[in-house]
């Protein structure tokens, strides 16, 4: 009934109708923000913002998870004070809100000694013997802490600044501010660990109110990194185009009909990203391409090393084709399979950091070689710390600290060799110069050359951002 002949202009009178009346109330609507300086004003924050963004330091952003929560004062927090205070329970004045049901015990010494690094001296422990030979490379933020002591909701807030789910990552985040610089190549790859997925799952790296465009493209740790890439063997290239040619017109006529379709309209651009990626994606990921001297320095082919070696390997490749964002993830799936270490600090953390600590030094000279590291920021860390004290008497575990604890920056302009802020004696909370999140999401952003403030997006007649503007730039990390 809607052809052309019966319908001179394409439409019915009802249609015709309905279109007028929405022009009509959109005339009104402007008219009215017009009178509240709505356009002006968003004209004047556009022109601003382009005006004073921070020169960017970074081009691409590597994110390595530790997904369960490593221990800080067994890692890159050195606490003699544990040591001398051993046995001995954590001193009344220190505040405890939370124990998730678990029992406190009583201080414990780290598990393993802790050495000194490069020329500066940095101390790093022996669960990361390869990472302690780029000491001079390292900015250990000592005094981070976070909203939750739960791994799942703790987990969201680390990459989408929010313990709710719902909000865009912040790897979405860096790829709606910068865009990519490969178009046959996702802006924003995840990796996850074999063993499975953190608990909190797609939220992690999902573009929360954004078009799903900008969320994380998952690759596989074994096997080929996305399923159902290629095309069906009956099927030429040629056709394969002109099949997505003709779907493309039609979903676009679909969109033109219903305009703010943004859902569909992120579906048109993944359909293009996974034909130009047909291409791209086997090249970018075909280790057989790099010599065997560098497969052994990743530890690739080697237990306990070569799935998180892969994975370092395939990050390096991903950054030399212009991906703009990477998180690998090491552990997954529940307890004593990711970092969780209630059972024992030596166990779990022997394991865990034997699969990621020669790969992740490999990753760093790699990149340096490359002259990659000052465009490319590294981060370490997971969604907290653990406690000082172990859990329960005789217990070698430790339980979660949301109060204080560690990560790290290295590359992209920041400084190496120094430990910013600190924790008290015995490692429980942080007390001088605090990183919450927002500050670290705030100076992740700033390296990259994005203002946390102004780079904002329009939602439910809120402008959102990462930080909600809660966080400041650590300045004193950069070089």
């Amino acid at each position: 009934m809607s052809n052309n002949s019966q319908y001179p202009c394409g439409q019915t009178r009802r249609q015709f109708a309905w279109q007028m009346g929405h022009g009509v109330a959109g005339l009104a609507i402007a008219d009215l923000l017009s009178r509240g300086g709505f356009f002006s004003t968003r004209g004047q924050t556009a022109e601003a913002a382009g005006a004073h963004l921070p020169k960017p330091r970074a081009k691409a952003c590597i994110f390595l998870t530790m997904n369960g929560a490593p221990s800080q004062v067994d890692t890159f927090d050195y606490k003699p004070a544990l040591e001398k205070y051993a046995g001995q329970p954590l001193p009344p004045d220190r505040k405890y809100i939370n124990s998730g049901g678990r029992k406190v015990g009583y201080l414990t010494p780290a598990w393993r000694k802790f050495r000194p690094g490069g020329e500066s001296g940095l101390l790093v422990s022996d669960y990361f013997p390869h990472v302690r030979k780029h000491a001079d490379k390292l900015c250990v933020l000592n005094s981070c802490h976070t909203d939750s002591h739960a791994h799942g909701s703790a987990l969201v807030a680390t990459n989408t600044g929010k313990t709710q789910i719902g909000r865009p990552s912040l790897g979405s985040w860096a790829v709606y501010g910068l865009g990519t610089e490969n178009e046959d190549l996702p802006g924003y790859v995840v990796m996850l660990d074999k063993r499975g997925g953190p608990i909190s799952g797609q939220p992690n790296w999902g573009s929360g109110f954004m078009p799903a465009t900008y969320s994380g493209t998952l690759f596989r740790p074994v096997g080929d990194p996305i399923l159902d890439l290629k095309g069906p063997r009956h099927m030429t290239q040629q056709a394969q185009r002109q099949q997505l040619d003709f779907l493309g017109q039609l979903n676009q006529q679909h969109l033109d009909a219903r305009p703010g379709g943004g859902d569909l309209a992120a579906r048109i651009s993944s359909y293009e990203l996974a034909y130009r990626m047909q291409a791209a994606t086997p090249e970018a990921v075909d280790l057989s391409q790099e010599t065997q001297a560098t497969l052994d320095m990743y530890g690739v082919g080697r237990s306990p090393t070569d799935e998180y070696g892969r994975n370092c390997l395939i990050a390096r490749r991903l950054v030399e084709r212009g991906v703009r964002f990477i998180q690998l993830y090491s552990g997954g799936g529940h307890l004593e399979e990711t970092w969780d270490a209630h059972a024992g600090i030596e166990s779990n953390h022997g394991q865990h950091a034997a699969e990621v600590d020669q790969p992740i030094a490999a990753l760093l000279t790699d990149l340096e070689r490359r002259s990659l590291l000052d465009d490319t920021l590294v981060i370490w860390g997971g969604e907290f710390g653990r406690m000082p004290f172990s859990e329960g008497k005789d217990s070698p575990g430790r339980n979660h600290n949301p109060y204080g604890y560690s990560m790290w920056f290295a590359g992209g302009g920041t400084k190496g060799g120094m430990n910013y802020g600190k924790t008290d004696e015995f490692g429980f909370e942080a007390v001088e110069n605090k990183v919450h999140l927002h500050d670290l999401h705030a100076t992740i952003l700033h390296i990259m050359g994005l203002d946390h403030e102004l780079l904002t997006y329009f939602h439910q007649g809120r402008e959102e951002s990462l930080t909600d503007v809660a966080g400041k730039v650590i300045h004193d990390v950069l070089a």
